[in-house]
C-alpha cells in the first residue's frame, strides 16, 4: 500500500491533488471515471442510498489506497456508489492518458499497480464470501479469522457496516460471544479466543 503511494509521488508533476472536506462527494454514483485517485491523507468511503434511507458502505479507503482502478479501463467505466469523504482528504488523481505512461514506462509501478489490483480482487472475494453468511456471529467469526483473529475498530456502527450488519445486531452477537468466551472484547477490539 505504501509502496504505491511512493511510486505515485513520482509523478506529482503530472497528478492533480485536490482537497476535500469531510462529507463533500467527490464522485456521484453513475459519474464516469477518467482518472484512478490515491488517497494522500484523510479517509473516503465508497457508499450507495436505497429508497428507504439506508446506506450501504461499499469499500472505506485510507492513506496509500486507490480508487477507480477498478474501473478506469472497464467497458461500462461508471461509479456504483457515491465516493464521500469521511474525514478531510486530500486525494492525488491521475488521468487514464497520464496512467498509461506510467504503467508503459515504470516497471516497478506496472508491478505495484498489478499488485493493487490482485489485492482488490482477493478483497472483492472476501466481500461475497462474507455476505452469503447469513448468521450474524458466523460472519464475526468469518471476519475475525480473516483479519487473524483480532481487529480493532473505531465504532460499533463502523465496524456493523463493514459486516453488513445493524448496529444493534452485532451488538447483541458480540455480547452472545463474549458470554459463550469464544471471543473478548474491550476497549474496541476484538479477539478470537483460540483453544
Amino acid at each position: 500500500m505504501n509502496n504505491i503511494l511512493s511510486l505515485f509521488k513520482k509523478y506529482e508533476s503530472i497528478a492533480e491533488n485536490k482537497a476535500y472536506k469531510k462529507g463533500e462527494t467527490i464522485f456521484s454514483e453513475n459519474d464516469v471515471c477518467s482518472k484512478i485517485g490515491i488517497v494522500i491523507s484523510g479517509e473516503i468511503s465508497i457508499k450507495s442510498y436505497f429508497s428507504d434511507g439506508k446506506e450501504v458502505i461499499y469499500n472505506t479507503l485510507s492513506k496509500g489506497q486507490m480508487f477507480g482502478n477498478n474501473l478506469i479501463f472497464s467497458s461500462n467505466p461508471y461509479y456504483r456508489g457515491d465516493v464521500v469523504c469521511e474525514q478531510n482528504a486530500e486525494i492525488s488523481f491521475l488521468s487514464k492518458e497520464s496512467l498509461i505512461k506510467a504503467l508503459r514506462n515504470d516497471e516497478d509501478f506496472l508491478i505495484e499497480y498489478l499488485n493493487e489490483q490482485s489485492d482488490f480482487s482477493k478483497t472483492l472475494n472476501f466481500k461475497i464470501k462474507l455476505l452469503t453468511i447469513s448468521s450474524a456471529s458466523d460472519r464475526l467469526l468469518y471476519y475475525l479469522t480473516f483479519n487473524k483473529n483480532k481487529i480493532t475498530y473505531k465504532s460499533i456502527t463502523k465496524l456493523a457496516n463493514e459486516l453488513y450488519l445493524t448496529r444493534e445486531s452485532l451488538s447483541r452477537t458480540i455480547k452472545k460471544l463474549k458470554e459463550n468466551k469464544i471471543i473478548k472484547a474491550h476497549s474496541k477490539t476484538i479477539t478470537l479466543m483460540v483453544e
